[in-house]
């Protein structure tokens, strides 16, 4: 189906976030929470806030409510709905398909796994009267994105099922006052991805090895904290539980392996518990646990859509043998980049 932008609506509060698209499709609790956070995301980023307190100490980026408020993003919508500086580069399929047709043709899989939106998973924490199902029924252009991905042979991972059959019974997935996933979240993100690459990416040899993992408790200081406005109030500081993993014998940490068969490519959620907020607890060190091998690992604390694509060509020039090693990239990055990266979705070569 094609939802075509033909005006934009003016919200109560706020202004045109939100395109006059089709919408017979989506449930009434769904418009009018399209319509909800696009008034509140009008509204912070006219006073230039960039997160906003809701409800029980829960934060949220503005730029995450910008998105949801989104209808359709790809195709001829996404010059409208993009944060791009260029026309060019507003639309991610393009950027995305071309990626996936360079890796297969070097005989490397590609798993692409979007974080779900934290606002769409605690749609009931931002404070809106519309609260829809949590997970892909509060975001569903995003799921239609996904099919149409899948059409054009993307492997994609929706860990909004993963996180929605956890039902917060051990923890909540994502932190209240950071933008990241929570250590939990972290871990059941690394589950997935390796119920999906653990028959691709066999370990090199000698032998498997084995990790020692263990729950703790740290306090974090949230990034969302310091983009709120100045008379907001402060929550207190949030302590979060991470899972620990180190190598047996010795105790020592997971470091990335360039010559692993499978790397992890991906924005800061590629990195958090494993270089900042936390250590041994971020995404490789997860997924060596559940392997039994190191992955490879290049991250950014940047935007995970184009500036990640060119530290890979970098590599790969610096050493022409390095996607020679690989099996499988899994592409890791926050879902709201498909509209909220100024750098834009640029087709980039992987190698020269």
């Amino acid at each position: 189906m094609r939802f075509l932008c033909a005006s934009l609506l003016l919200l109560a509060g706020g202004s045109a976030w939100v395109c006059a698209q089709e919408t017979e499709s989506l449930t009434p609790a769904q418009q009018q929470f399209r319509k909800e956070v696009g008034s509140k995301a009008a509204a912070l980023e006219k006073k230039g806030i960039s997160a906003m307190s809701g409800t029980d100490g829960w934060l949220f980026l503005t730029s995450e409510l910008r998105f949801l408020a989104q209808g359709r993003f790809w195709g001829a919508a996404a010059v409208k709905t993009s944060r791009s500086h260029k026309p060019g580069s507003a639309d991610a399929a393009p950027a995305i398909t071309d990626f996936n047709r360079q890796l297969k043709e070097r005989g490397i899989e590609l798993l692409l796994v979007p974080v779900p939106p934290k606002a769409a998973r605690y749609p009931e924490k931002l404070g809106v009267e519309a609260t829809p199902e949590t997970g892909s029924t509060a975001a569903p252009y995003l799921l239609r994105f996904y099919e149409e991905l899948r059409a054009q042979g993307i492997n994609v991972l929706d860990l909004s099922t993963a996180f929605a059959q956890e039902r917060d019974a051990r923890g909540a997935v994502y932190c209240q006052t950071d933008s990241h996933w929570s250590g939990l979240g972290c871990m059941l993100a690394a589950q997935a991805i390796a119920t999906r690459v653990r028959d691709k990416v066999p370990p090199p040899p000698p032998i498997r090895k084995s990790y020692n993992a263990d729950w703790k408790e740290v306090g974090i200081k949230g990034d969302l904290v310091s983009l709120l406005s100045a008379e907001a109030a402060r929550p207190v500081a949030e302590k979060i539980s991470i899972r620990e993993i180190t190598e047996k014998p010795g105790g020592a940490g997971v470091q990335p392996d360039a010559n692993s068969p499978l790397l992890v490519l991906g924005d800061s959620h590629t990195l958090v518990f494993h270089e900042f907020l936390a250590e041994r607890a971020g995404l490789i060190d997860q997924l060596a646990n559940e392997l039994g091998f190191a992955p490879d690992l290049i991250g950014t604390r940047g935007s995970g859509a184009t500036a990640v694509r060119v530290s890979l060509y970098r590599r790969s020039r610096s050493d022409p043998g390095y996607l020679a090693k690989k099996r499988v990239i899994v592409w890791c990055f926050a879902a709201r980049e498909f509209t909220e990266t100024d750098q834009g979705w640029v087709v980039q070569p992987i190698a020269k």
